[in-house]
């Protein structure tokens, strides 16, 4: 990520769920007391994804929690988020969502500058014999890092 750029939370379960297949970024529509939880760190992305309704591009599932002084301001927890991108861009994701097998998964989001922005993923679903090898994968990785390091060896 460039410069000013400061993450908030990432969906790490989408990248063990699902191949990442292109990123696009996309501001987010939020209200003030929303943006004080995020800067607490009060949000949660799993079972998080994308959806187009009405030309308009929407994310489901982002959980901000309610921010502690913001008492009658504070907005449903869950409720919709509009995503904003140009409409050209929309109506390009929309049509790649239609092809099987994929969604748009929100995998991060972040401050650019004193902008929130969500970083989307179009992306397939794994199956489990996928999971059980980017897990080995994974873990053969680490183990090559131990022992180069001269950690430890098995």
């Amino acid at each position: 990520m460039a410069e000013g750029v400061k993450i908030i939370v990432q969906n790490k379960k989408a990248y063990h769920d699902y191949f990442v297949e292109e990123k696009y970024e996309a501001g987010i529509e939020l209200f003030g007391t929303e943006v004080k939880s995020l800067r607490l760190g009060q949000v949660n992305l799993k079972d998080s994804f994308c959806k187009v309704y009405a030309g308009e591009l929407l994310a489901l599932g982002i959980h901000i929690s309610p921010y502690e002084k913001g008492n009658v301001f504070n907005k449903d927890p869950l409720r919709h988020k509009r995503l904003l991108m140009h409409k050209k861009e929309i109506m390009k994701l929309a049509g790649l969502m239609t092809r099987d097998g994929y969604a748009l998964i929100p995998l991060s989001l972040y401050f650019k500058g004193s902008r929130v922005k969500v970083e989307l993923g179009l992306c397939k679903g794994k199956k489990l014999y996928d999971k059980r090898e980017s897990d080995a994968k994974r873990t053969a990785q680490r183990t090559i890092e131990r022992v180069t390091k001269g950690g430890f060896s098995e």
